[in-house]
């Protein structure tokens, strides 16, 4: 393809992975202390991965992903999680060098992968914009010139001249994508890291990036998990499963194709600690464990449920709210529940420990219908602990109850009200 500027050829990725073995006496111990050790210098002698844990396991994130971009091109990457998205990407952003094949890029490229990529904390926001610029090779006159569309954009004028290590993450967000979207990059690469801006910011940062494939024939690389804005944004996808190339071509069909792969889970307990998260999330403080389903499966409209969530705090947590989130496939949410909803009560955790919570809803109000499911957690108004989109995929089922001239049909949630007949006769 003459006019590729992003040419990949039998692209993989191999990690090694290590597994603790359980040990049974003291000469166990000893033995492995010894065994690992020798394996980690040999290692740090060859200048390959030092790989914590007794045995070792080669996984492959990609395995012979080959694909070509043209010039003004906006492609989405869907998949379910740890199918090799952000593997890809930071293959093509060169933050992680490949085990196997080329890439070719042909134009300066921004990443937008993970919350202040790119960014000296100890800098202002100001010298921050700068140093972005001069990495993507912009002289100080091109970023000058930019500057102030820069700051209206990410809207931080008042903290501009604060080190953005004292930023929040939604603020990062905003001058991050502001620099990356400004600075006229031929290659604009996004993860779904804008997931942590608010409903507004997003639809400006969607906004930027249809104006700069339209307009400036600039080449867009997105990765999300809402089919919804990949439909609208995107006119292709490429469909990753377990690292390899599924589908690539028209956006509809293959995010068709996508859905109707996804399987419902009926497993009592969901094990959420083994699933990949955003890389916005910078704080480990609490990470969400398991979620496990304290009535039967499947889920059945308009009765009871209720589910408990086992988590871990590695240190002293303020102001807690844990949710989850019923969301359509297509990555429109629908419901809500969350722990301070009703009385505003947000526990503080004082230390590292074990904790669960439980919900219970009296009655599911969602239509039967496939669905997926958010769990995620937060301290305070908006800062982010732990989130993960699409961590169960699941089925709603009629009830015993349910009419049925609901079942089938596109209205998602029906909700129980008073109603009052009369006669004005």
């Amino acid at each position: 393809m003459p006019d590729a500027v992003i040419t990949v050829e039998n692209l993989s990725k191999s990690y090694l992975l290590g597994h603790r073995t359980g040990d049974h006496t003291l000469r166990d111990v000893i033995g492995r202390e010894a065994r690992n050790f020798t394996r980690k210098a040999i290692d740090v002698f060859r200048g390959r991965q030092v790989v914590q844990g007794d045995e070792v396991e080669e996984f492959w994130a990609l395995k012979n992903v080959s694909l070509q971009v043209k010039k003004g091109e906006v492609v989405g990457i869907i998949g379910r999680n740890g199918a090799g998205k952000s593997t890809l990407l930071k293959i093509l952003s060169r933050i992680t060098e490949p085990t196997e094949g080329q890439v070719v890029l042909r134009g300066r490229a921004a990443s937008l992968l993970e919350v202040g990529t790119g960014f000296h904390p100890e800098l202002t926001g100001r010298e921050n914009i700068f140093l972005n610029g001069a990495i993507l090779g912009m002289t100080q006159r091109e970023i000058r010139k930019k500057f102030d569309s820069i700051v209206t954009f990410a809207d931080v004028e008042k903290f501009l001249d604060t080190p953005v290590k004292h930023y929040s993450s939604g603020m990062y967000v905003r001058l991050a994508f502001a620099v990356a979207a400004h600075l006229e990059p031929e290659i604009l690469i996004i993860d779904e890291v804008l997931a942590v801006g608010d409903a507004e910011f997003q639809k400006k940062c969607l906004g930027k990036m249809d104006e700069v494939s339209r307009r400036e024939g600039r080449t867009v690389l997105f990765v999300s998990h809402n089919m919804g804005v990949i439909t609208s944004l995107c006119p292709s996808v490429i469909w990753l499963d377990r690292g390899s190339i599924r589908e690539h071509g028209a956006t509809r069909p293959i995010i068709g194709k996508y859905l109707a792969h996804k399987i419902s889970s009926l497993d009592q307990v969901v094990q959420l600690d083994c699933i990949s998260r955003p890389h916005y999330l910078q704080d480990d403080r609490l990470r969400l464990g398991s979620l496990e389903w304290l009535s039967g499966l499947p889920l059945r409209h308009g009765e009871p449920i209720k589910a408990r969530i086992h988590f871990k705090t590695r240190a002293s947590v303020a102001n807690v709210t844990i949710g989850i989130g019923f969301s359509t496939f297509e990555g429109r949410r629908l419901l809500t529940y969350e722990t301070d909803f009703q009385d505003g009560f947000r526990p503080s955790i004082p230390g590292p420990g074990a904790h669960s919570v439980d919900i219970t809803i009296d009655s599911l109000p969602l239509a039967p219908d496939p669905y997926d499911l958010d769990v995620g957690c937060r301290s305070g108004e908006n800062h982010p602990l732990d989130y993960i989109p699409s961590a169960i995929n699941l089925e709603v089922i009629p009830g015993p109850n349910t009419p049925g001239n609901i079942v089938g049909k596109d209205a998602a949630v029906h909700l129980a009200c008073k109603w009052e007949w009369k006669c004005e006769v």
